[in-house]
C-alpha cells in the first residue's frame, strides 16, 4: 500500500502513527506530498477530489481518505487488540475524543490562517480570537474528561494534534497538568518517535 502523506499534517502523521501501533507500517510506502488550499497537487487531487493527504493507495482497490476512514480500513488489516474498540461506550469515547482532537487540529489550522497565511489586510482579529476560545475550551474539556482506557484511535488523533500544535506555536496546553503528564508520556512511544514533524507549510 502506499500512503500519501505530508511531513507537516496532524492528520497524514496520525494515519501513520495508527499504522505504528497496529503494528503494520512496514506494509507502507510512504510519499509526501505538499498540499494546500492555494497550491493544487495534480497527484493527489487524482486520488482524492479534496486535494488533501493522507490518501491510502490499495492494490485493486479505490483509494481511501481521509484519516479517520484509513485509520479504521487499517484497523481491519491486523489481527491484535482493535484500536477502534468494537462496542459499548468505549467506543462512542474513542470516537469522541477522535472528534474533538481532529476539530482541535482544524481549528488551529483555521487560526493560523488568520494570523500567518492570510495576507495580513485580510486576516480577521475577531475570527482570530474565537478560534483561539475553541481551543482553550477544548484543552479544558479533554483535561477534565481524558480517559485511562487502554491505547485507542482517540489517543492517537489527540497525541498528534497536541504535538502539532506545539510545533505550530499555536495556543499551549502545557498549564493543563493531566494533560500535559499525559502528552510527554505518549510521545515517547516509539510510534512517535518514527514519524518527527518537520517542514514548512507552502501556500
Amino acid at each position: 500500500m502506499i500512503l500519501y502523506y505530508q511531513t507537516h499534517s496532524p492528520f497524514a502523521r496520525k494515519a501513520l502513527v495508527f499504522a505504528h501501533e497496529a503494528g503494520i507500517a512496514d506494509r507502507l510506502e510512504v510519499i509526501h506530498h505538499e498540499t494546500s488550499p492555494t497550491l493544487r497537487n495534480a497527484d493527489v487531487y487524482a486520488e482524492n477530489p479534496l486535494g488533501k493527504v493522507p490518501v491510502l493507495l490499495r492494490p485493486n482497490a479505490s483509494p481511501i481518505f481521509d484519516s479517520d476512514v484509513i485509520c479504521a480500513y487499517l484497523d481491519t488489516l491486523h489481527d491484535g487488540r482493535k484500536l477502534l474498540p468494537q462496542d459499548g461506550e468505549a467506543r462512542w469515547q474513542a470516537l469522541r475524543l477522535q472528534s474533538v482532537a481532529q476539530g482541535l487540529a482544524q481549528t488551529g489550522i483555521a487560526l493560523r490562517w488568520e494570523t500567518e497565511r492570510r495576507p495580513e489586510l485580510l486576516r480577521y482579529s475577531a475570527l482570530a480570537d474565537g478560534y483561539r476560545e475553541k481551543i482553550e475550551a477544548s484543552y479544558d474539556w479533554i483535561e477534565s474528561t481524558l480517559d485511562d482506557e487502554p491505547l485507542h484511535v482517540g489517543h492517537i488523533a489527540l497525541a498528534t494534534t497536541l504535538s502539532w500544535m506545539a510545533f505550530r506555536h499555536l495556543p499551549p496546553f502545557r498549564s493543563r497538568a493531566r494533560l500535559t503528564h499525559w502528552f510527554e508520556a505518549f510521545e515517547k512511544r516509539v510510534s512517535m518517535q518514527a514519524t518527527p514533524l518537520s517542514g514548512d507549510t507552502h501556500d
